[in-house]
């Protein structure tokens, strides 16, 4: 059987033929002629090889056992279009999908309560997480591997629309029993004159560090060591091997647990946002819009507190 020439309209045309048993009333049904439903008869019968018709008692068409079989796996294509008609009509409003959602390594403490939420507010929407430094994470969004992204510093490039999605304090973080821990407040000087725990390069975290440093110090140098997770400087910092200056949001747990403090100097917290971030020139799929939609609506409930 030549399938690859089989039409929809021809078993259309078989299907209402085998259904009111005449070519008139399957020509009426269908909106057509009679000799355009023959037509199309004849054609799907050429392709098959064999009658698929035949007459019975009082002149009214039946299927024969080859028609039967066609009609058979005519209704399979029938349902098989249904539900990917109402999985088309889901995806264009919205209602199932599947989004990329992009966050920073500093964000990783509350990003997969999000997706949870998310998914229980959208079910029919798939949303993966994938986790980066801010460099990693900017490089994906670049290169369309993200629908979606949530950092804390918009980049210049690539050109992004950002949008606010709740606070984001930044503070100095050290152990209980550090010698700056009582004092209030901690002067400049006093904070220069420690060691700090950074970031690698290219995470935002270490650019807000390096920028606020410098403004304190005027030039004055300062001593930083580099450790390449938030967990590793936050054990270091209770181990006593200097101080850190750290999203709050990443030590919410510790601070509430009194395992570490946050320094009192003037200039802290540093008051950042969350920003959620899509590519100016990229149009969001409808499951995109909904998932953006949510996060804002959200208003940075997600976000730790103390």
């Amino acid at each position: 059987m030549r399938l690859d020439a089989l039409t929809l309209r021809q078993l259309r045309a078989l299907r209402a033929v085998a259904e009111t048993g005449s070519l008139t009333a399957a020509a009426a049904a269908l909106g057509l002629t009679p000799p355009a439903v023959h037509s199309q008869l004849r054609g799907l019968e050429g392709l098959a090889g064999c009658a698929l018709l035949a007459r019975a008692e009082h002149g009214a068409f039946r299927p024969t056992a080859e028609g039967r079989a066609l009609l058979q796996a005519e209704a399979q294509v029938g349902v098989a279009l249904g539900r990917a008609g109402r999985e088309i009509g889901a995806l264009r409003q919205g209602l199932s999908g599947n989004v990329v959602l992009g966050v920073v390594s500093t964000g990783k403490y509350f990003a997969p309560a999000l997706v949870a939420r998310l998914l229980r507010l959208l079910p029919m929407i798939e949303v993966t997480l994938r986790i980066g430094n801010r460099d990693a994470i900017l490089a994906a969004l670049a290169g369309n591997e993200l629908d979606l992204a949530i950092m804390g510093r918009p980049p210049r490039e690539p050109a992004v629309l950002a949008d606010p999605i709740g606070p984001h304090p930044h503070i100095i973080i050290a152990a209980p029993d550090h010698p700056l821990a009582g004092q209030d407040p901690v002067t400049s000087g006093d904070l220069l004159g420690q060691t700090f725990l950074s970031r690698e390069s290219g995470s935002g975290t270490r650019i807000l560090m390096t920028r606020f440093l410098d403004r304190i110090g005027e030039g004055t140098p300062w001593r930083a060591v580099e450790m390449g997770t938030n967990e590793t400087i936050k054990q270091a910092v209770m181990a006593g091997l200097g101080i850190a200056l750290i999203s709050q949001h990443t030590v919410t747990e510790e601070l509430r647990s009194g395992r570490l403090v946050a320094l009192s100097a003037i200039g802290l917290p540093i008051q950042r946002s969350w920003y959620l971030l899509r590519q100016a020139d990229r149009e969001m799929t409808p499951a995109t819009a909904r998932v953006h939609a949510e996060i804002e609506a959200l208003r940075g409930s997600f976000l730790p507190t103390i």
